[in-house]
């Protein structure tokens, strides 16, 4: 395990009206105990999951495969400030780590096109074909179970279900588990899955209006959203 803790140190943002710091589960300094080499970052949308999972990347160095995000419309000066105003301390520091964010992911298997250009035989360590060939779901299992996990380091995973179906959602929580017990790798993944979150041995923190804290699955809002729902679909839309 590399990450041992995390403080978020409100009192020194520079402003409160504007993102990421106006997020309510940063309203107050927090230290996050990290217990586990797999942690979730668990919430509804907006309530800051990928936010810190950003900051967290930055602060480390790592580049998000596929490039930054940035709403260049409305030219927020703040939007990437937030891991000047986190702490991270580390039992040992990672050689290797990424960050992964779904929705460019496509610009990265499109880059690794054009590696295979010059290496076909790199193909072999995603699968044996071409990231772009594979369907959308197909391409997210076969790169989470490709070469970059085999390396020991610190990964940080931004909703990895978007492409992932019930059944390859379980095939990704084996991959993890697998390779935490196989190696030295940590895992911090920011997800709205149930079947994620229910990973064994998981370290999971809840981010709401209250701030972020420490929750059994069970406790979830996402394991209880789900739940009334199978319990009572129709009550779910108002027809019950």
């Amino acid at each position: 395990m590399y990450l041992r803790n995390i403080t978020i140190e409100n009192s020194r943002f520079p402003v409160r009206d504007t993102f990421p710091f106006n997020i309510s589960a940063f309203k107050v300094n927090q230290r996050l105990e990290i217990e586990s080499s797999i942690v979730f970052f668990s919430g509804d949308n907006g309530v800051g999951k990928s936010a810190l999972l950003d900051a967290i990347a930055r602060k480390c160095g790592f580049l998000p495969w596929g490039g930054s995000k940035i709403h260049r419309a409305h030219s927020n000066p703040y939007e990437t400030q937030l891991a000047n105003f986190i702490k991270l301390d580390f039992q040992e520091r990672p050689k290797y780590g990424f960050h992964f964010r779904a929705e460019v992911f496509f610009n990265f298997a499109s880059s690794l096109d054009d590696v295979l250009l010059d290496d076909p035989g790199r193909r072999e360590y995603f699968g044996g074909a071409s990231l772009n060939a594979q369907s959308h779901g197909e391409s997210f299992l076969t790169f989470f179970q490709s070469y970059a996990f085999d390396i020991d380091g610190l990964y940080l995973i931004d909703e990895p279900e978007s492409a992932l179906s019930p059944r390859s959602q379980i095939e990704f929580v084996k991959t993890l588990v697998r390779n935490v017990k196989c190696s030295n790798k940590q895992y911090i993944v920011a997800t709205l899955s149930p079947i994620i979150l229910a990973c064994p041995e998981a370290q999971i923190f809840g981010f709401d209006e209250t701030g972020i804290k420490s929750l059994s699955f069970r406790d979830t809002g996402v394991y209880n959203l789900y739940k009334r729902f199978i319990d009572d679909p129709d009550g779910a839309f108002g027809a019950g």
